[in-house]
């Protein structure tokens, strides 16, 4: 099984989208800012990292951008409340591997979740 890393500088953000991924069956990891989410991905293998999109000291796009950069292979998923049309593909263009519009939606959060794991066969 490997690790979900949720990154989100809002603490309930966090709690909550750790909670229910712990509650479904996952491990997790949490970062507070893009910075830190570019050194835990560089010193822990994710299969997903569920990442903010606007945060302070280094934003998720940055992030993401990084870790693309540096070759590392897990799936990267923002997590934004700013959820709009034409969105999808700005994130998309910017090393997304797609979104989920906050505030989360506990049911679709997992179902979604689980089918990008399943679609990089994380889980056999």
């Amino acid at each position: 099984m490997n690790k979900i890393l949720v990154v989100d500088d809002n603490e309930q953000n966090r709690y909550l989208a750790t909670y229910l991924l712990e509650h479904a069956g996952e491990t997790c990891d949490q970062a507070v800012n893009g910075e830190q989410a570019v050194e835990q991905a560089q010193q822990n293998s994710y299969g997903l990292i569920l990442m903010d999109v606007q945060m302070p000291i280094m934003d998720g796009i940055e992030a993401a951008r990084i870790i693309r950069e540096q070759g590392l292979c897990a799936k990267i998923i923002a997590l934004t409340a700013k959820a709009m049309r034409g969105d999808e593909e700005k994130l998309l263009a910017s090393g997304f591997d797609g979104y989920v519009a906050k505030p989360i939606d506990p049911e679709n959060f997992i179902k979604q979740v689980k089918h990008w794991m399943l679609e990089d066969k994380i889980h056999p």
